[in-house]
C-alpha cells in the first residue's frame, strides 16, 4: 500500500535533462539496502557526492538550500530509462518527492511510480516547453498545485495546464493501491468465485482455506 495521494501545492525543482536513467537516479550499488528510507541520500548519487561523500561544488539542483521541502520534479524527455529497479522511486519518495512532471517516461519506471504513489505526469512538448518556461521565470519563488482529482496544474505565468492519465491509474493513486492493494478491493468476489470452485470441483481442493466455509 502507498500513501494517497493528495493535491500538492510545492515550488517545483527544475531537472529539464533528458534521458536519465535509472543508474543515474540510483546507482547500482545501492539496491543491497532493506530499508527505503535508507536511499534518501542514493538519490542522484553521483551527481551530488564526490566519493569522500562530501557535497560536490557546484551543487547538484537538490542540495541546493532554496530546494529543502519541495515535493514537484521537472524533469525532461525519456525520464527513468534503464533497469527496472524500484529502488529509483523509492529515493524519490524517500526525499518526499511525490510528483515528476516530463515529457515522457520509461514504461517501467512509470509503472513503478504508480505502484509507490508518485504521480507520473507528462506533458506533450508543446505544454511541457511552456511549463518549464514558467518554472524558470518564477525562479522557484512561487509554487505550482497540481490537482490529481481536476487533472490539472496551476499556478503562476499562464492558465492552468491539463492532464491526461488513464481513470485506473488515477484511482489507485487517490487511494494509495498498489496491485496487492487493488486485488484486495475484490476479496468478497474472490472468496465468493472459491466457494464456488470448491462446491462444484472438490477434488480439486488440495490444501484448507480458511476462509472457505
Amino acid at each position: 500500500m502507498a500513501e494517497p495521494f493528495e493535491t500538492f501545492t510545492s515550488r517545483v525543482i527544475a531537472l529539464p535533462a533528458e534521458n536519465v536513467d535509472t543508474d543515474q537516479i540510483v546507482p547500482a550499488r545501492y539496491l543491497k539496502v532493506t530499508d527505503k528510507a535508507g536511499l534518501a541520500e542514493a538519490l542522484f548519487r553521483d551527481w551530488r557526492f564526490e566519493e569522500d561523500g562530501s557535497l560536490r561544488e557546484p551543487r547538484f539542483v537538490l542540495d541546493q538550500p532554496a530546494m529543502a521541502g519541495r515535493r514537484i520534479l521537472l524533469a525532461g524527455d525519456n525520464f527513468g530509462a534503464g533497469s527496472s529497479r524500484e529502488a529509483a522511486v523509492w529515493a524519490m519518495t524517500a526525499n518526499n518527492i511525490r510528483v515528476i512532471v516530463a515529457k515522457s517516461f520509461a514504461d517501467i519506471y512509470r509503472e513503478n511510480c504508480l505502484q509507490n504513489g508518485l504521480l507520473p505526469v507528462v506533458l506533450g512538448p508543446d505544454q511541457a516547453d511552456a511549463f518549464i518556461a514558467r518554472v524558470v521565470a518564477v525562479n522557484g519563488a512561487a509554487p505550482f498545485t497540481v490537482d490529481l482529482p481536476t487533472q490539472k496544474i496551476s499556478g503562476p505565468g499562464g492558465s492552468d495546464i491539463v492532464f491526461d492519465i488513464a481513470p485506473a491509474d488515477r484511482m489507485r493513486l487517490l487511494e494509495g493501491l498498489d496491485d496487492i492493494g487493488l486485488t484486495l478491493k475484490h476479496t468478497d468476489e474472490i472468496v465468493a468465485f472459491e466457494k464456488r470452485v470448491a462446491n462444484a470441483q472438490p477434488w480439486l481442493q488440495t490444501a484448507a482455506d480458511s476462509r472457505v466455509r
